[in-house]
């Protein structure tokens, strides 16, 4: 029975994992160099690393054949059509006009920028997340900033830090689940570990976000929702992630999370006017 060799290329970890690293600069060169389209890019990046299987490692054809054909069919039927679906399910949406319904009431919540930057990107972008990702948040929350007047790319900036919280628990929870099937250990304490992991970051992610946005003193006029986004979003994903499973982890925190927001829009506004006018020395 063949047992991988971690260290194939001279005995040496470094070299090996140089070279086990050649597939995936590939794929960045053929997107971001050549521009190739991203079919191309994989396939190219695909060939090369059946290659260093069969060289570098000394896999048994047989096995990289199989191997290939399993992570090909694990792409296409839970990745490929969670993404289809959702892709399906957002033009749909865009098709019918329900899209500018959704972007109206969520845009008209708030006017502040900012505010709608930690709802749409933040926490709707979660919700995307958990239920599609692959992309997703980033094309749906990303055209509702753009709608609202945020520039493209800027919208799709800041989709992506938004993202940084709950793309590990994304896809209904794929991440995870996959992790769990390579490695043979436990979905839950796995998923236990890596939402003790991510919670952390998640407290911090709506304060770092506003201050790569608008700086420090714009942010804390709208100190009160960071608190509330960050710490509402961290507690529910330690709990659902340690305590329910990592299927639902992203999902029920995005809900969480935007309840909280929703239930002190107001408040947040009133602060960051009153934090201005203090700011100005008491002019309006």
């Amino acid at each position: 029975m063949w047992q991988q060799n971690y260290e194939p290329v001279g005995g040496s970890l470094g070299l090996s994992a140089a070279v086990a690293a050649i597939p995936v600069l590939v794929l960045f060169f053929m997107l971001g160099v050549k521009r190739k389209p991203a079919w191309m890019a994989a396939l190219t990046a695909l060939a090369v690393a059946f290659v260093i299987a069969l060289v570098a490692y000394h896999m048994p054809i047989k096995l990289a054949v199989t191997s290939t054909a399993t992570g090909a069919a694990y792409g296409i039927f839970p990745i490929a059509w969670i993404v289809f679906a959702s892709i399906m399910l957002y033009r749909l949406a865009v098709d019918t006009g329900k899209f500018e319904v959704i972007k109206d009431s969520v845009g008209g919540l708030t006017n502040d920028r900012r505010l709608q930057a930690l709802f749409i990107a933040f926490s709707f972008g979660a919700f995307i997340e958990g239920a599609a990702g692959f992309g997703a948040p980033v094309a749906v929350s990303g055209a509702m900033l753009a709608g609202l007047g945020f520039s493209p790319f800027y919208a799709a900036g800041i989709c992506l830090l938004a993202n940084t919280a709950p793309v590990a628990f994304g896809s209904i929870g794929i991440p995870i689940v996959t992790l769990a099937g390579i490695t043979g250990l436990p979905p839950m304490l796995l998923s236990a570990m890596v939402g003790r992991l991510c919670a952390m970051i998640s407290v911090i992610i709506p304060a770092y976000l506003l201050i790569v946005m608008v700086g420090l003193g714009k942010t804390l006029e709208v100190l009160p929702a960071v608190i509330v986004c960050g710490f509402s979003f961290a507690g529910v994903q330690f709990y659902v992630s340690n305590y329910v499973g990592p299927d639902g982890t992203s999902r029920r925190t995005a809900i969480r999370g935007c309840q909280r927001f929703l239930l002190n829009t107001d408040k947040h506004s009133d602060f960051a006017h009153a934090y201005a006018c203090v700011r100005c020395g008491g002019r309006s």
